[in-house]
């Protein structure tokens, strides 16, 4: 019985060390190959960018981060998203503004794609409010 409770201390162990590392694990798709890249083992010099989440930007806006840019909050947010007065572009310029992200992510499409589903979910995320 000592021996069992030895080894499931041990994998429980293992699991807690061993899982960071997985999570930060990522997978780029190449043309006929996949090759993992552990974020945590990119060099300090890398040229990525990381921007504020889109939750985390919409959110900022919903709470009135971004009032003195011209984007209302709360209720008056999610009613001009709803009746598409503001896009996700209208948010991002203000940000961009606030010197919240860089002017680049004007043209991220994919960013604007995530903030733009990330409007789309506000009415849900004030019904919660």
């Amino acid at each position: 019985m000592k021996l069992v409770t030895l080894i499931n201390s041990a994998l429980i162990f293992a699991s807690i060390t061993l899982v960071p590392g997985i999570a930060g694990a990522q997978t780029a798709t190449t043309n006929s190959s996949e090759i993992a890249i552990n974020s945590n083992n990119l060099s300090r010099n890398s040229t990525s960018v990381s921007y504020i989440e889109p939750f985390n930007l919409v959110n900022f806006a919903y709470q009135g981060g971004l009032k003195q840019h011209g984007i209302p909050s709360g209720e008056a947010l999610v009613s001009e998203t709803h009746n598409k007065n503001i896009i996700a572009k209208d948010l991002v310029k203000a940000a961009v503004n606030a010197d919240k992200l860089p002017s680049q992510v004007l043209n991220d499409q994919n960013y604007l794609s995530a903030v733009n589903l990330q409007l789309k979910a506000l009415p849900d995320y004030a019904a919660a409010d």
